[in-house]
Order: C-alpha cells, then sequence, then structure tokens
C-alpha cells in the first residue's frame, strides 16, 4: 500500500475533537466526512490522550501512570484497562452509527489515529525514570509492537466497518528526537539524536509490517530532511503559511507521487472569513508558485484542520470540519477553476 491509496480530493479531520461525549463527536465527524475517523476525547483524561491511548495499541509493552505522565510496566494495569474499554466505546459508538447510515462492508475510507513510535519513545518513561529513547533496544521494541498494535487494530476496525482503513501515525516530536532535544531525565544524561535515517527506516518497516496507507501527521513543524527518506507515505502538515522550504518540500512530494495532507482550516475560532473557496483558492495558488499542474489538487491533496481539534469550541469543530469536506469537493471537481 502506498500514500496514493489515499482517497485525493477531499476533506478529513486531524483526529482530536472536544469535549467528552464519544457519540456527540462521532456524530459530527461521520456526518460531516465522507472520509471520517476515530475520534480521539483528551478531554477525557488518563488513557484518552494521544500518549495513553497508546496503552490501548501497544503488543506486549504494558503501561502505567507515572509521576509525570506514563512508564512502561511489567503487566497490565488500571491504565491499560482504562484505555481499552475507552477505544472500545469509541469503536462501538462508530460502528453502530455506520450500520444506521447502510456504510457498513461499503469499502468506505476510514481513518485511525495513534501516537507514532518515536513520540512514544518520548514521552514515556522505563522504570529508572528515563525516557524510553534513551535506550535503543526499548525504542525498537516499542516500533516493533506499534507496528504489530496498528496490525491488530486495523484489523478489528476492518472487522466491524467494512472500511477501507488509513492509519495516521502522530509524531509531534519527531523534530526534537531528530535533533536530539529531547528533555533528558537529569542535564548529565542527554538523550543522543537519532539519525534522521534510522527514524526513516524505522518508519519505513513499520509502515510495511500495516499494510495500509499511511500518513504522517507532525504539528511540530516540517521535517522534509525525514520525507527525502520517507517514500509512500502521506505527509500532514500546517500549510497555511508556508515558508520557502515549505514550498520546496510539498513539490518534492507531490512529483514523487505522494500525497500532502494539508492542514489550512484554522483549528480555532478566527477572526477572519473562513469558506471552502478561500481555501481551495488558497491550495491552488501554493501549487502556482511551486509551479505544479492544478491537476494534482484532485489527485494529490487532502485537506484538513491545521490539527487537531480539541481546544477548539464544539461548534467551530463541526465548521472546521465542515470547510474542510467542502474545500476537498471543490479541489475533486475542477481545480483548474479556482
Amino acid at each position: 500500500m502506498t500514500a496514493l491509496d489515499l482517497p485525493a480530493g477531499i476533506g478529513t479531520g486531524v483526529g482530536s475533537m472536544p469535549g467528552t461525549d464519544p457519540r456527540a463527536a462521532a456524530t459530527v465527524v461521520n456526518g460531516e466526512l465522507d472520509f471520517a475517523h476515530l475520534v480521539e476525547l483528551p478531554d477525557r483524561g488518563i488513557g484518552a490522550d494521544l500518549i495513553g491511548r497508546m496503552a490501548a495499541i501497544l503488543v506486549d509493552l504494558p503501561m502505567d501512570t507515572a509521576t509525570w505522565g506514563y512508564r512502561l510496566a511489567q503487566r497490565h494495569s488500571r491504565l491499560t484497562r482504562r484505555a481499552a474499554d475507552l477505544l472500545a466505546e469509541d469503536l462501538d459508538v462508530v460502528e453502530e452509527l455506520w450500520e444506521t447510515a447502510g456504510f457498513v462492508g461499503t469499502g468506505r475510507p476510514f481513518k485511525v489515529q495513534v501516537a507514532g513510535p518515536f513520540t512514544t519513545a518520548a514521552s514515556v518513561e522505563l522504570a529508572n525514570g528515563h525516557r524510553v529513547l534513551k535506550d535503543q533496544g526499548a525504542v525498537r521494541d516499542i516500533v516493533a509492537s506499534t507496528a504489530e498494535g496498528l496490525r491488530e487494530h486495523v484489523g478489528e476496525v476492518v472487522r466491524r466497518l467494512g472500511a477501507r482503513v488509513v492509519v495516521q501515525l502522530d509524531e509531534p516530536m519527531i523534530g526534537q528526537v531528530i535533533d536530539g532535544t529531547v528533555k533528558p531525565l537529569t542535564r548529565f544524561d542527554p538523550i543522543r539524536a537519532v539519525p534522521v535515517i534510522d527514524v526513516a527506516r524505522a518508519l519505513t518497516e513499520l509502515v510495511e509490517h500495516v499494510e495500509v496507507p499511511v500518513v504522517l501527521h507532525d504539528c511540530g513543524g516540517p521535517r522534509w530532511d525525514l520525507l527525502e527518506h520517507l517514500r509512500g507515505v502521506a505527509y500532514s502538515v500546517d500549510v497555511s503559511r508556508p515558508t520557502d522550504a515549505d514550498l520546496d518540500g510539498i513539490g518534492m512530494l507531490i512529483d514523487r507521487g505522494d500525497v500532502l495532507v494539508a492542514g489550512c482550516v484554522p483549528s480555532i475560532a478566527s477572526d477572519r472569513p473562513i469558506n471552502a473557496e478561500t481555501v481551495a483558492t488558497g491550495l491552488a495558488a501554493i501549487t502556482d508558485r511551486i509551479g505544479l499542474n492544478r491537476k494534482v489538487l484532485s489527485e494529490n491533496v487532502v485537506v484538513t484542520p491545521t490539527c487537531g481539534l480539541a481546544g477548539a469550541s464544539e461548534s467551530w469543530a463541526k465548521k472546521a470540519l465542515a470547510v474542510s469536506a467542502e474545500a476537498g469537493q471543490l479541489l475533486a471537481t475542477d481545480p483548474t477553476a479556482l
């Protein structure tokens, strides 16, 4: 599977939504989007945030709470059970919504999101209090466990929904991992930088194991140096104010046939008017600046908010998804007319 197996000329969400009601959030997501996703509701607390959900995904690597967050544990804990229960509840809700709408078994696209292995390794502690990232062997274990856990998770979603599943790896800390700026336990135990080629190799192995289209999402700032070595994945980044380096990176990504998941709808309420036409014409302007044929907007671009919507109001979250969907439809019809 490659990034080109993704639906393009369409809109989707990044993942997180405001509030604590999974049914309300899933109703909005599945009502507004043709390319819906499994909702994440971090406001529910422990086990529902980006890293806590990994307690329900990782295979043979139990997690527990720690003083400052999460740590690897010797056995399954209350955290593991809570994370698994929350994930099961979210899947139950979307399965019911799909059955009611008649979507089950149609091959409709559906996205699931999990923390990428390097952000997980940079966030979770070992028993000695050091970050997992400090231990190369433990990092390899996280990569392998994430890959196997994702494979099982995708299988369950396919079984429940009969959907064409896409996986999104959230890696907001991947730049810090590559630059060696992840905060250590003490200043006397710095965490080494992980060479970009090693990061790319590990992620490539994970993608190959999962065997479905993969989106790499990075809200920490584009890392085009990583994308040079990481092919066959879609890249989800904020393109609302692209720099010259971003334009070069986007051109590289699309020229080789991969997909840009373009974050261009504000993730919190904006004072300036936002509608599908301004979003679509803004993306068309980016392709013009790069010198790309506008047909790539219908073949290699997915529209999203700039980041997750957990910090938005419920009304803005709904509007942001609606605008993303409408802008995607405009790109799919006649992008040359924008």
